[in-house]
């Protein structure tokens, strides 16, 4: 089932001009409308985020700790 539209169908709502517009005086009509939330939002998880930086983290350290090789002499590098 398909919920309809919450603007009401302009062929059908009395006192509207061609093209949308009312006359003045008159009340535009009324259309639905949403606001707030339905259910408190739930907070997000700081795991990934965490996890995320400590694996970034271990990555550069890893990078730092071969240009410091290559650089001292104990390995060579592709390069």
């Amino acid at each position: 089932m398909t919920t309809p539209p919450p603007d009401p169908d302009p062929d059908r709502t009395p006192g509207l001009e061609p093209g949308g517009g009312v006359r003045p005086g008159d009340t535009p009509p009324d259309s639905g409308s949403t606001s707030g939330l339905s259910h408190p939002q739930p907070i997000p998880s700081r795991a990934v985020p965490i996890w995320a930086t400590v694996l970034i983290g271990l990555f550069l350290l890893g990078v730092l700790g071969m240009v410091i090789a290559q650089t001292v002499g104990l390995i060579d590098a592709l390069w």
